[in-house]
C-alpha cells in the first residue's frame, strides 16, 4: 500500500476530528430524517449559480450514507453558522443585483440562499462532504419561501439558518419542507415526501 502524503494524510486527519471514523460513511439514516422522493425542478437561481460553478453541482458518489458527526465537528458547525449570520447582512437581490433571483457567495450582504451557499463552502473546506450539505428549499409560516441548508448526519438531518444561530433538527423547525439537493448529485433536486412532518418544539409557539 502506498504511503499517504502529507496533504492526505492531513485531510484524513481533520476529517477524523469531524466525523467518527468508525461508521462515517456506513451508518443508516436516522428515522429523523428526511424521506425524499424523486427529482423535481431545480430552482433557476441554483441553474444559474451551476452554470458559472460546475465543479460544485456535479454528482457525487450514490447511496453513500450520513456520517455521525463528532463533538468537534458539531463545535465547527455551529461556530460556522453563528458567524455567517453574524458576518452577512441581509439584503435581497433586487437591492444587491437589480434582478429578482440571483445566488451567488456573499461578501458582506447577501439573501437567504446567498447565506447558505457560502456555509456550505465553508463546511465543505472543513472537510464535511457535499453530499452530507443540502441547499433546501422551505416555506415558512407567512407562506414567504425560504432557503436553509441541511446538514445529514445520523442522528437526523439538522439545519443551518440565516433567520436562527441555534442549529436544530429539521423537526424542530416551523417550516414546510418542499425540495433540496440530491446527496447524490448536487445539480439535481429531489422532493421531500414527509415535508409536512409535525413540528415539535414550535407547536403553541
Amino acid at each position: 500500500m502506498a504511503r499517504m502524503t502529507g496533504a492526505k494524510a492531513g485531510a484524513a486527519a481533520v476529517l477524523a476530528l469531524l466525523v467518527s471514523s468508525s461508521s462515517a460513511f456506513t451508518a443508516p439514516a436516522s428515522a429523523l430524517s428526511m424521506r425524499t422522493g424523486a427529482v423535481t425542478s431545480q430552482p433557476i437561481g441554483h441553474y444559474e449559480f451551476c452554470q458559472t460553478h460546475k465543479s460544485e453541482c456535479r454528482a457525487g458518489v450514490r447511496n453513500l450514507a450520513p456520517a455521525k458527526v463528532t463533538s468537534f465537528g458539531w463545535t465547527v458547525v455551529r461556530k460556522i453558522n453563528a458567524s455567517v449570520n453574524r458576518d452577512i447582512a441581509p439584503m435581497t437581490d433586487k437591492d444587491l443585483y437589480g434582478k429578482d433571483e440571483f445566488w451567488a457567495y456573499p461578501d458582506k450582504a447577501g439573501d437567504c440562499e446567498d447565506f447558505v451557499l457560502l456555509k456550505r463552502r465553508k463546511l465543505m473546506q472543513q472537510g464535511f462532504a457535499a453530499g452530507d450539505l443540502l441547499v433546501t428549499v422551505v416555506r415558512k409560516p407567512d407562506g414567504e419561501g425560504h432557503a436553509v441548508l441541511t446538514l445529514r448526519t445520523t442522528e437526523g438531518d439538522y439545519i443551518l439558518d440565516n433567520l436562527n444561530n441555534e442549529v436544530k433538527l429539521w423537526t424542530e423547525t416551523p417550516y414546510r419542507y418542499l425540495k433540496r439537493q440530491a446527496s447524490f448529485n448536487a445539480g439535481r433536486w429531489v422532493s421531500i415526501e414527509n415535508g409536512d412532518a409535525v413540528m415539535v418544539s414550535s407547536v403553541g409557539q
